[in-house]
């Protein structure tokens, strides 16, 4: 059954995607800042199967101890202006929105998502695995149940929720199936379903947990 699917275990079956060049920056202290991100990213990141990295953490990409003294701001800028330069998509997501979302992803960790086509709508379960939210298409789950590789993986990390009041999140997709276009509708869903302040929006998400014969 669809509930019974568990994307966090799902192994991505695709051959990694080739690394986005980058052009250099300006000269700049923020720039320098992105550089290095960059050298230790290319240093510790180390693909799984299907390019998606394994064990992904937030100091594989950022050195923690230069970012102590700056502000949620200033690396909220650091870390959108990082990955504009990348093939992906990166969010700065508000500590209390983030408790929010993740306060009903613990009673509701699954949900279908459409994303529009040409002709109709293709749909994507989204299930989460901690801070992490696996997406994969209807049909894989449909044909092959537990096995259905991950085509796109939302990171969030918390790093500095406490201390900053943020929450930074990035994604790998497997661009063979996801855009990095389809990535962002698919990411703003989830802001819009787990984090509406709306509860009859949530409502769809909890029918869909809790009593799927009556999701529509």
């Amino acid at each position: 059954k669809l509930r019974s699917s568990k994307p966090q275990e799902y192994k991505a079956r695709v051959e990694k995607r080739g690394e986005v060049k980058t052009e250099p920056l300006g000269q700049s202290r923020q720039a320098e800042f992105v550089k290095y991100m960059e050298k230790e990213l290319d240093k510790s990141g180390k693909a799984g199967a299907g390019g998606f990295t394994k064990d992904k953490t937030l100091g594989s990409i950022f050195n923690l101890d230069m970012i102590q003294e700056k502000s949620g701001s200033e690396i909220a800028e650091l870390w959108m202006q990082y990955f504009s330069k990348k093939d992906t998509i990166s969010a700065i997501i508000p500590g209390s929105t983030f408790d929010i979302i993740f306060g009903r992803v613990k009673s509701c960790p699954m949900f279908l998502y459409a994303l529009p086509q040409k002709e109709g709508y293709e749909f994507f379960v989204g299930q989460w695995a901690g801070h992490e939210l696996h997406f994969t298409s209807l049909i894989n789950v449909q044909t092959m149940g537990e096995n259905a590789p991950s085509q796109l993986i939302l990171y969030h990390y918390t790093d500095l929720k406490k201390d900053k009041g943020i929450v930074l999140m990035t994604a790998e997709m497997d661009s063979k199936f996801v855009t990095v276009h389809q990535a962002q509708c698919l990411a703003n869903q989830v802001q819009l379903f787990y984090g509406s302040q709306r509860l009859e929006t949530f409502r769809l998400v909890e029918i869909f947990n809790h009593k799927p014969e009556e999701f529509k």
